[in-house]
C-alpha cells in the first residue's frame, strides 16, 4: 500500500488526535502517503479528503476532540452512498483505511469491505469502553477522570446541604464509566445496564446510610440503566422513601467527551493508531487493533460488534462492599 486514509467517526473521544498523529507519522516512517478524511463517512462521500504530513499533526497530541471532525452519515447506510464513497477513494488512489471510532464505525467499514474490498483496520475510539477486543478504548480514562472531578465537587455541595445527589454519566449500553467513577468517588450506589438493581435496592442502601447518621449520599447512574434516567429514578425514589430528604439531579452530559486527554489516553491512542496502520500494512483487514494484557492484538470487526464486553464482577462486588 502506498496511500492510506484515516478518519474519525461517531462520538468524539479525548485521544483521537493522538491516534491520528500516530497514523500520520507512522505512515511517514514506512514511506506511505497518509490522507485525512474530514467528517468521517460523510466526508468520504463528498470527497473531502486532504493530504497529511508531519506538520499537519504537530501540536495536537494534547488536544481533545478530533482535528478531522466527526459526523454520523445516514447516506453511507445506503448502497448508493457507499458507492459514492468508494468512487471518491479510488479517485484519490486510496488503498486502505484506518478508522478511529466505535461499533457504528466498524459496522460501516465491514459492510464497505464486503461490497468494494477496501481493507480497513480500526482503532477503538469511544469513551464508553464497550468494545470487545481491547481492555480500554481511547478516551475512556479521560472521561472517567472528568466524571470523577465532577463527582468530587458535587460531593462537597451534597455534604454541605445534607442532600442526596443523583449523577448521570454517559453509558447508553455500558456501565464502565459509572462503575469506575462511582467507586473512586465513593458513591453509595451505582446503577448500570449490566446489573439489575431495583428502586427498592437503592432505597434500602440510602436508608441504611440514614441509620448510620450519614447526612449526604451520591448515586451514580449510567444513562442506559434499565430503571431509567437519573431524573426519573430520583423522582421515583423521592416518592418511595419515607424519610424527609432533599434530592437533586445532575447530568454530566457531553462534558465527559471533551478536554485534554490524560497521559494514559495519549499513550494508548498512540499505540493503537500505529498498531492499526502497521496492521493494515501487514495485511490485516476488517479487524480492530486493541490492547489486551498490555499487548497489541487484532480482533475481527464481527466479534468487536457482536460480542459483549463484560464488566469485571470483582468491581461490582467491591462497589457493594465499600458503599456500606
Amino acid at each position: 500500500m502506498k496511500r492510506i486514509a484515516v478518519f474519525t467517526s461517531g462520538g468524539d473521544a479525548p485521544g483521537m488526535n493522538a491516534a491520528i498523529r500516530a497514523v500520520v507519522r507512522g505512515g511517514l516512517h514506512h514511506g506511505v502517503e497518509i490522507f485525512g478524511i474530514i467528517r468521517g463517512y460523510n466526508g468520504m462521500i463528498k470527497g473531502d479528503i486532504i493530504p497529511l504530513n508531519s506538520q499537519s499533526v504537530s501540536n495536537i497530541i494534547q488536544r481533545g476532540g478530533t482535528i478531522l471532525k466527526s459526523a454520523r452519515s445516514k447516506e453511507f447506510m445506503t448502497p448508493e452512498g457507499r458507492k459514492k464513497g468508494y468512487d471518491q477513494l479510488k479517485s484519490h488512489g486510496i488503498e486502505g483505511l484506518v478508522a478511529i471510532g466505535g461499533n457504528g464505525t466498524f459496522t460501516g467499514a465491514e459492510i464497505f469491505f464486503n461490497e468494494f474490498q477496501i481493507p480497513t483496520v480500526g482503532a477503538p475510539g469511544t469513551i464508553d469502553n464497550d468494545l470487545f477486543g481491547t481492555d480500554y478504548t481511547i478516551g475512556y480514562d479521560t472521561a472517567v477522570n472528568t466524571a470523577l472531578d465532577a463527582i468530587d465537587k458535587i460531593r462537597d455541595t451534597a455534604d454541605s446541604h445534607d442532600r442526596i445527589f443523583f449523577i448521570e454519566v454517559m453509558g447508553r449500553d455500558s456501565g464502565y464509566i459509572a462503575v469506575q467513577s462511582g467507586i473512586s468517588g465513593g458513591a453509595e450506589s451505582i446503577l448500570i445496564p449490566e446489573e439489575r438493581q431495583t428502586i427498592e435496592d437503592v432505597v434500602g442502601t440510602l436508608k441504611a446510610g440514614f441509620e448510620k447518621k450519614k447526612s449526604s449520599s451520591i448515586v451514580v447512574v449510567a444513562e442506559g440503566d434499565e430503571e431509567g434516567h437519573a431524573a426519573i429514578i430520583a423522582e421515583r425514589i423521592k416518592s418511595t422513601i419515607d424519610v424527609p430528604v432533599d434530592i437533586r439531579v445532575t447530568n454530566l452530559g457531553h462534558i465527559q467527551r471533551g478536554g485534554r486527554p490524560s497521559a494514559y489516553d495519549r499513550i494508548l491512542a498512540s499505540r493503537l493508531g500505529l498498531g492499526a496502520l502497521e496492521g493494515l500494512l501487514a495485511g490485516h483487514k476488517n479487524e480492530m487493533a486493541g490492547i489486551v494484557n498490555d499487548k497489541l492484538v487484532y480482533t475481527p470487526f464481527h466479534d468487536t460488534i457482536t460480542k459483549k464486553k463484560e464488566i469485571n464482577s470483582d468491581l461490582l462486588r467491591l462497589s457493594g462492599i465499600l458503599s456500606k
